[in-house]
């Protein structure tokens, strides 16, 4: 769908993947590219709006189905405004979360199944995947202590709920590991990019030879 490259990280909550884009914009700027940084939920107008809703804590009764749906929404505005047109324009993407997240935190954590989450995927993202998905893994107790005081509503969640979100990330990686790469977040930041910069130096030479 376009010359550009298209890169998401995941993880846990804490998992420190603000720091680890920002060191990746970085390192692609340094190799020639234009990037654009983005989130999910989020990334829009309207998917800002929609984010409000999803972690606004006042929101505690929301169904997960409900949730799902919103994060889809999102989505979909995310990718035909935002992600698609800056690809196609052969800009390097950064997206701190994309639809791997949705299969992590409803699929796996809220129960909804790695399937169901999987088809409203590709109907939002109408079949746009990342080039590369790095996720930061570490175990949930250290990633929650890095946390603040004011949490959001998925934030908020019982450590129960982030071990499982922990556990559909990993099953992700088994179940795609081309496209998917999983790092030990537990280390120092230049540590932990040390091994994200070896990883996307393999991916660019591929999407420059195309």
């Amino acid at each position: 769908m376009g010359t550009g490259i298209f890169i998401t990280l995941e993880g846990i909550e804490g998992s420190g993947k603000t720091t680890q884009i920002e060191l990746l914009k970085e390192l692609l700027t340094a190799n020639g590219f234009e990037v654009l940084l983005t989130r999910e939920p989020g990334g829009s107008p309207i998917g800002e709006k929609i984010r409000h809703i999803l972690l606004d804590t006042a929101n505690a009764a929301m169904e997960p189905l409900t949730e799902l749906f919103l994060y889809e929404a999102s989505r979909t505005q995310h990718v035909e405004e935002v992600i698609g047109p800056a690809l196609k324009a052969g800009k390097a993407v950064l997206c701190d979360r994309f639809y791997d997240a949705s299969t992590a935190y409803q699929g796996y954590a809220r129960g909804i199944g790695a399937a169901t989450v999987a088809d409203l995927n590709l109907v939002a993202t109408g079949g746009q995947k990342p080039d590369l998905t790095i996720v930061l893994d570490l175990p949930v107790n250290d990633g929650l202590k890095r946390l603040g005081r004011n949490l959001d509503r998925i934030e908020g969640e019982k450590a129960t709920f982030h071990e499982k979100v922990r556990q559909g990330y990993l099953e992700i990686a088994k179940a795609e590991p081309d496209r998917v790469k999983v790092i030990d977040a537990s280390g120092p930041p230049d540590v932990i990019f040390a091994k994200v910069k070896t990883i996307v130096e393999n991916l660019l030479p591929l999407k420059k030879a195309r």
